[in-house]
């Protein structure tokens, strides 16, 4: 998936088409992103009474719900890109000290290239 949490992106498609918001939550499995002030739904929460403070006092919570991978865009300056990969041939380390070379995966702007 293309999107990680604390990307800030904007919606392309739906309700809350325009808006822009950072990435709260990734679900990975479900491809859906939680982003923060878009899809806000109210949800509708029971009393309930366990003693002490431990107790919820129930009312209308509004909260963020997830909207598909899809549907938002990776925002990058003053307008949006898509994500590319490029390979990166890195020196890692081993836990005896040794070193080899390895390859690290870098997220790169469609649009002009640099990395992200």
């Amino acid at each position: 998936m293309s999107i990680k949490k604390g990307d800030t992106v904007k919606v392309i498609a739906g309700k809350d088409k325009g808006a822009q918001g950072k990435v709260i939550q990734v679900l990975r499995e479900e491809q859906r992103v939680i982003v923060e002030g878009v899809n806000r739904v109210k949800k509708h929460t029971k009393v309930v009474d366990q003693g002490g403070r431990a107790g919820n006092t129930g009312g209308i919570i509004t909260t963020e719900a997830p909207i598909h991978v899809s549907n938002v865009m990776l925002v990058e300056g003053d307008g949006v890109t898509r994500v590319g990969y490029r390979r990166e041939e890195v020196l890692k380390r081993r836990p005896d000290g040794s070193t080899y070379a390895g390859w690290r995966s870098v997220r790169v702007s469609r649009k002009t290239g640099k990395d992200i």
